[in-house]
């Protein structure tokens, strides 16, 4: 029965892979507006509804990994070390990623994206929509773990201003390669503004949310967006904003 169920999931990764870079390709090539997605279900040999299944809504095709980046920048700040800030906790995930647009691989994944998304405003308000809902999980964790009251502005205020500086990053890097700017020069530009940015952050929000040695062994009960597929543990169904 283990087998069978190793195969299965297996066959399920292998089929919303499979979807998942026929979109990307067929984006990249045309644009995300004027691909529809029974043209991605034909060229990944599945049906329209099957999409579905994987995908809730077409925005999701796109950017299903950026979720995946989310989540991780969040797991990283709730599993920090005790006396580490929120902030240090930030800083350490980006640097972890530095390196990454030096490529050249990266650099042209990045302006292929850059493209698509200035390309079309419904996947700029679902990019906003998704920083938005991060927001929010990231300042619930933060109230968690500061024992804020229900009407403390501050855990809100430090995850704007935290998630503020991904968002920024992400246009400054955007505008970068679409101008031209390539590999060791657009790292170099990110690491030094994303520096910039946390060293403006620090001098408010350098001492604020350390967390305690008493809370390490707490779980946070700050719920994380997730999305719905069958490789995930939501089970909502396809809505009719993602059915074009």
């Amino acid at each position: 029965m283990g087998i069978e169920l190793g195969l299965r999931e297996r066959k399920k990764q292998e089929r919303r892979k499979r979807i998942a870079e026929a979109a990307r390709r067929l984006f990249a090539e045309r644009g995300f507006d004027q691909v529809p997605v029974a043209e991605i279900a034909r060229a990944a040999n599945v049906s329209e509804g099957t999409v579905f299944n994987y995908f809730p809504t077409k925005e999701d095709l796109f950017y299903d990994q950026m979720e995946v980046f989310e989540a991780e920048l969040l797991e990283a700040i709730r599993a920090r070390e005790p006396g580490e800030s929120v902030l240090s906790a930030f800083r350490r995930f980006f640097q972890g990623r530095y390196g990454r647009l030096a490529t050249e691989e990266g650099s042209e994944i990045t302006e292929a994206a850059a493209r698509i998304i200035t390309g079309s405003a419904a996947l700029q308000a679902r990019e906003r929509e998704i920083l938005g809902r991060y927001t929010q999980s990231l300042a619930e964790l933060i109230a968690d773990e500061t024992s804020a009251s229900a009407d403390d502005v501050e855990p809100w205020v430090a995850a704007n201003a935290l998630i503020g500086v991904h968002r920024a990053l992400l246009d400054l890097v955007r505008r970068s390669v679409l101008a031209g700017k390539r590999r060791r020069k657009l790292d170099a530009d990110v690491r030094s503004q994303t520096e910039q940015a946390l060293a403006r952050l620090e001098r408010g929000l350098g001492d604020y949310a350390v967390k305690s040695p008493a809370a390490a062994g707490v779980v946070s009960t700050a719920t994380m967006p997730t999305s719905s597929s069958p490789g995930s543990a939501s089970s909502s169904r396809p809505t009719a904003r993602g059915r074009r």
